[in-house]
């Protein structure tokens, strides 16, 4: 008996230019480029070539290879190049600060570094390995990407191979190393596909850091569709509303601050418009009734790095008719409520433990990795529950408790409370330190409201001792670059104001 074949069996490029050659791959809004499925394999090829050569001079068995490039069409070529070339890829996060990107690569140990035009200086300084741009180089000891040299056949791959390494925001802890395969990729892709759907015209738009799974997950969509993805190089509100009409988008992948300035600017969702996948942190019911009242397709949804985006999605119905859900886990995907090692019956809070084929097999680090992983898959360290027809809602981070007066304290569920005082319309509470209490309740709030308003709000609601004591009231509340609320930010904002 013939043995079966383990799909993929190479790029998810080179499968695809075999069946739609012809079809957009990958759309420049900001440069009014195209290319066809043929375009983006040529590139892939020339991308590949460079890493093949760069990997076999350092040995060519698990090499990695990092890339300081910000969001732009080129970030296809260079997934599916080292994809092609059987390397890992890591995409480093632009706006970080030379030394700790430096220490990013120190723990890779990449053969290779890719940039930009806009990153080559600060790529040449930090790294110890050569250094190649996309673009023609300008600065001394940068080298152009292509090279003289046969592209190599695309490597046999397996599910178990992994293919990139992405470093998590880092809003409570130090940035984690998050390793992917092949097969978590294209579980994700697949499962994404069974919730919303893929229609043969569909445009994804991409305005997301390519650096975050959030933005690259469409392009490994795309491939394996057979689909288009737009890529805008940076969000602005007027801007992307003109670049969702005139490309025809179908789908789009934003966080609430994004979904919210759109609403702001008075938006209307062009008819292509299928689906709005909002995700990066929770979507207060308010910006979701937004939407309803916008005719806007919304889709809230939970995911994390580790779980290679999608955790569970819900359609625009449901975000209507059930609150804060974030609905049903996708297919493939088994999500259990946790407290003290069992599983908690419907409506009742405890840590969201993931499993299934989209989750990581561990971090760099290997502790971490012994850590995050228990008899029921891995522990998001998410709090929240199901109702019987398993819909999910999240409700905070366990980390995020607050012990005060030896009370125990769920910021989420304060900050909630505090998001439906008039005049507030985001609200992020955290714990400082206090020499009497231990801890002390504190909230960083935006919105037109006074912070007696927001104490007085929180005293006829709340636990005496879950009232916050220190309120600020802020322009905006601190955000990594995915759109989640940076807790350490917010807490040293909320200590600098006393």
């Amino acid at each position: 008996m013939r043995e079966p074949v383990d799909w993929p069996t190479r790029d998810l490029v080179s499968h695809r230019v075999a069946s739609t050659p012809e079809r957009p791959a990958v759309v420049d809004a900001d440069g009014d480029r195209t290319w066809s499925y043929r375009d983006l394999d040529d590139r892939v090829d020339t991308v590949a070539a460079r890493f093949a050569a760069e990997t076999d001079s350092a040995g060519g068995e698990d090499e990695l290879v990092a890339a300081l490039v910000d969001t732009r069409p080129e970030i296809a070529p260079l997934l599916f190049g080292a994809m092609r070339a059987g390397v890992t890829l890591v995409p480093l996060n632009v706006d970080l600060v030379p030394a700790t990107l430096g220490a990013q690569l120190a723990r890779v140990d990449p053969a290779l570094l890719v940039c930009e035009r806009e990153t080559e200086r600060m790529a040449r300084d930090i790294a110890d390995c050569p250094v190649v741009s996309v673009d023609e180089p300008s600065v001394d000891g940068v080298v152009p990407l292509a090279i003289d040299r046969e592209p190599p056949d695309p490597v046999a791959l397996s599910r178990t191979d992994e293919q990139v390494v992405l470093f998590t925001s880092g809003t409570t802890s130090d940035p984690k190393g998050v390793r992917l395969t092949v097969g978590n990729l294209v579980a994700s892709a697949t499962a994404s596909a069974f919730r919303l759907g893929v229609r043969p015209d569909d445009r994804w738009l991409v305005a997301l850091p390519t650096y975050h799974m959030g933005g690259l997950a469409p392009f490994l969509r795309g491939a394996l569709y057979g689909t288009t993805v737009v890529v805008q190089r940076s969000f602005d509100p007027s801007e992307t509303a003109v670049v969702m009409n005139e490309t025809d988008v179908t789908g789009v992948s934003l966080v609430p601050t994004m979904l919210s300035r759109l609403l702001d600017e008075g938006w209307t969702p062009p008819d292509s418009l299928q689906t709005v996948l909002l995700g990066g942190g929770p979507a207060d019911q308010a910006l979701v009734d937004r939407c309803r009242e916008a005719s806007v397709p919304v889709h809230p949804t939970y995911g994390m790095t580790e779980t290679a985006s999608q955790i569970a999605t819900a359609r625009p119905q449901t975000a209507f008719d059930y609150p804060g859900t974030v609905g049903q886990p996708l297919v493939f995907t088994e999500v259990t409520v946790v407290d003290d090692g069992s599983p908690c019956e419907p409506g009742e809070r405890g840590e969201l433990v993931v499993d299934g084929p989209t989750v990581t097999p561990g971090y760099l680090d290997g502790e971490r990795t012994a850590a995050a992983f228990g008899s029921h898959g891995f522990h998001t360290g998410d709090l929240g529950y199901r109702d019987e027809d398993g819909r999910l809602w999240v409700v905070g981070r366990a980390d995020d408790r607050i012990v005060t007066g030896g009370e125990n304290v769920v910021a989420g569920d304060v900050a909630a409370t505090i998001r439906e005082s008039e005049g507030v319309t985001d609200a992020v509470v955290v714990g400082v330190p206090d020499e009497e209490w231990g801890q002390r309740v504190a909230a960083l709030v935006t919105g037109t409201v006074a912070p007696g308003a927001v104490r007085d709000y929180c005293e006829g609601r709340l636990a005496p001792y879950e009232v916050p004591k220190t309120i600020r009231v802020v322009k905006a509340l601190p955000r990594t670059a995915s759109g989640t609320v940076d807790r350490e930010a917010a807490r040293t904002l909320v200590e600098g104001s006393e």
